[in-house]
Parts: structure tokens; C-alpha cells; sequence
């Protein structure tokens, strides 16, 4: 049996205050493909969660995962709606199925308090491509939500959710974060910035 001799260790130590890697930021422009804003679901995995799920257990994934929208999705991982920090967080519908349940808040699940698939606006991903971000910006100016569902569609088959856009991303990626702006939560409110300053 043939065995390999290393000469010299593959292991080193830190001698000193090193450096440390970290990634470019990719500083958007106006002219920018909208696109390059879409967190592609075939590239990353989508943050999903079950139906029947407690609330308080989704509040504590969305926490772990640093995301402010799961997709629901039913026992054939298919979608059917979406749960915002906010609903989770403000409990507006978290009371209303409370009360009209006659329940606690532990026995609260997803499904009570989502919003529903067929109250959900989405663009398509055909649309998107077309697009430049001053264009999506423009597009969005009264859209009141966080999230933008992207969705697509192969010949043939129905069409499925490809991605998703956040208001925070268009603000950072167009410089202003929307972390920093006061009251600043939904697409209409990043876009009345960012018209008002870039574009």
C-alpha cells in the first residue's frame, strides 16, 4: 500500500492582527437591471413555514433566520399565503383570531393570521427582466407592502413563486437603508426617498 509523505504541514498560525475578507458591495444605479434586486429561489433556499405552525414559533424562525416573510406553505409545499413580521410582531389578526376563536395566543396558528395567496399582488419575472430599477421604483411608488413576489412560469405548467424583492433591498442597494429611515417600511415609503434623492 502506497502511502503520500507531506514535507511541510498544511497548517499555519496567526502570528499577528490579520485581515479579513469580506465581500464587495454591489452598489446599484438607477439604470441597473431590476433583476439583480430579486432573491432567485432557484439559487437560495426560500424561507418557508407550515400552515398549522404556532405563531410564536414562526416569530422565533423569522428571528433565527434575520427575514421579516415566510411563505406558508400547505403538506405538498405549495404556498399558500404569506406571513409578515409585522402581522406576527403587531398582532392585529392575532387578536381578531383570538377572539373570534375563543382562544389564547398560544393556540394561534400561521393560517389564521397569513395573508392568502389570492390577496397577494405579484410581477411577473418576464416583466422584471424588462425593467430597470428606476423603472420598478416608478412601477411601486403606491404599493404599500415590504415584499414583492416574482413569479414565472414554463410552458405548460402553472406559474410558481421564482423570487421575492424587499423595499430594504432597493433602498440599500440604491444607498439609502431603509433601517435609517424613520417610518420608512414599505415600497411607497422607499420609493418617495429614493425618487426624492436619486432619481
Amino acid at each position: 500500500m502506497t502511502t503520500m509523505a507531506f514535507s511541510t504541514s498544511p497548517l499555519n498560525l496567526l502570528t499577528s492582527p490579520t485581515a479579513i475578507a469580506e465581500p464587495d458591495i454591489n452598489r446599484l444605479l438607477p439604470s441597473s437591471p431590476a433583476r439583480a434586486l430579486m432573491t432567485d429561489f432557484t439559487l437560495i433556499q426560500p424561507r418557508m413555514i407550515k400552515a398549522d405552525t404556532p405563531v410564536d414559533e414562526a416569530h422565533m424562525k423569522m428571528r433565527h433566520g434575520g427575514v421579516r416573510l415566510l411563505l406558508v406553505v400547505d403538506d405538498r409545499r405549495q404556498c399558500t399565503g404569506v406571513l409578515t413580521a409585522q402581522e406576527v410582531i403587531g398582532g392585529r389578526r392575532i387578536t381578531q383570531a383570538m377572539q373570534q376563536r375563543g382562544i389564547t395566543r398560544e393556540g394561534v396558528t400561521v393560517s389564521m393570521v397569513q395573508t392568502p395567496c389570492r390577496k397577494l399582488l405579484t410581477m411577473s419575472l418576464e416583466q422584471l427582466t424588462s425593467m430597470t430599477i428606476d423603472d420598478l421604483v416608478k412601477a411601486l411608488e403606491s404599493f404599500g407592502e415590504q415584499h414583492l413576489l416574482i413569479t414565472d412560469k414554463a410552458e405548460g405548467q402553472n406559474p410558481r413563486i421564482r423570487g421575492l424583492i424587499s423595499a430594504s433591498d432597493i433602498g440599500r442597494s440604491l444607498g439609502s437603508d431603509s433601517t435609517t429611515l424613520p417610518g420608512a417600511r414599505s415600497f411607497s415609503d422607499i420609493c418617495q426617498v429614493v425618487m426624492g434623492h436619486e432619481l
